[in-house]
């Protein structure tokens, strides 16, 4: 039996700095992890960090991950596909091309997604429009857990949330860092705030 617990209160002493505390990095971080999931969830990581690989991405799989009977795995690949789909059309105006062009496996966004999505790739400067899309997935994950403590799902979204410090790490480690300084007090608010409520 997975001890989530564990995993999940110790995820915080691996770093308060990261890249600067002793060498750990992502990949550490996610062994870590790793070593004290279970074969069922280690499959489960292996498809969400699969996701992380654009090569891999393709219509088969967001077929599989959007009907994936674990729910956050299904939650998180349909909205990073509207999410990849808005970008799409997005290029597709600017380069004059049909709005549905190269669009595929289209879920059905809500307004308020459209909107959201719509005003972060029509913002003009480049990096914040990529901090837009990322801070629209931050949200979404919080959204995701807003009621889970201690289980998998918590486990995936600090993994996905990782995933995204460490792309900023490349594009502008000042970012990287606050960010992974705000990972880890949500995670210690988290742990703290259950704890606080059973005692």
């Amino acid at each position: 039996m997975n001890n989530y617990e564990y995993i999940i209160s110790s995820l915080p002493v691996l770093s308060s700095d990261w890249k600067a505390s002793k060498g750990i990095d992502y990949d550490e971080i996610i062994s870590m992890i790793r070593s004290q999931c279970s074969k069922k969830d280690n499959a489960l990581i292996d498809t969400l960090t699969g996701g992380f690989d654009e090569e891999k991405l393709g219509k088969e799989f967001y077929e599989e991950a959007c009907s994936s009977k674990n729910s956050f795995i299904k939650e998180y690949f349909t909205y990073d596909l509207k999410m990849r789909n808005a970008k799409v059309r997005y290029l597709n105006g600017q380069l004059g091309r049909p709005a549905d062009q190269d669009i595929f496996c289209e879920p059905e966004s809500t307004e308020e997604e459209k909107e959201l999505m719509s005003s972060v790739f029509n913002t003009g400067d480049i990096l914040e429009r990529e901090r837009g899309v990322d801070n629209l997935m931050w949200e979404k994950l919080d959204e995701m857990t807003l009621f889970n403590y201690f289980d998998i799902s918590v486990i995936l979204s600090f993994i996905a949330k990782l995933h995204i410090i460490e792309r900023w790490l490349r594009l502008d480690e000042a970012t990287g860092r606050e960010m992974f300084r705000r990972l880890v007090m949500e995670v210690k608010g988290t742990f703290k705030g259950v704890h606080y409520e059973e005692e």
